[in-house]
């Protein structure tokens, strides 16, 4: 089974995302914090992660920036509530597969975790 982890600072947000992303069929971790994720991720490293971009202590692009650094190879879609261009285009050049708005389409996101996760499906065949 793919294994997706949400790292969100929001409880609320990270419950509402696992029993989406369980609805889809995926194994689901969540974290709360980067901090904590990338501790994780380096013993256990998930399939495609979805990061908010905003959290206290380690930010998203500083995850996405360790995920590089550590040489984790896996898909991440950004989260944000505050969507501008110029982090976008940051979070993009840093290695996201995708950058979406808070609040979140059900379908969108699934969409984008599905996108992110066909190299893993193709692997795994």
């Amino acid at each position: 089974m793919l294994r997706v982890a949400v790292i969100d600072d929001e409880e609320p947000v990270r419950t509402a995302l696992r029993r989406l992303l369980r609805s889809a069929g995926l194994d689901v971790e969540t974290h709360a914090s980067g901090a904590n994720f990338l501790e994780a991720a380096a013993k256990h490293p998930p399939d495609c992660v979805v990061l908010d971009l905003h959290m206290p202590g380690m930010g998203g692009i500083e995850v996405l920036r360790s995920l590089r650094a550590l040489s984790l190879s896996m898909r991440v879609v950004v989260i944000t509530a505050h969507e501008e261009a110029a982090t976008r285009d940051q979070c993009l050049a840093a290695g996201a597969a995708a950058y979406l708005a808070k609040p979140l389409d059900d379908r969108l996101l699934l969409n984008a975790i599905s996108a992110a996760l066909a190299p893993a499906i193709q692997v795994r065949r």
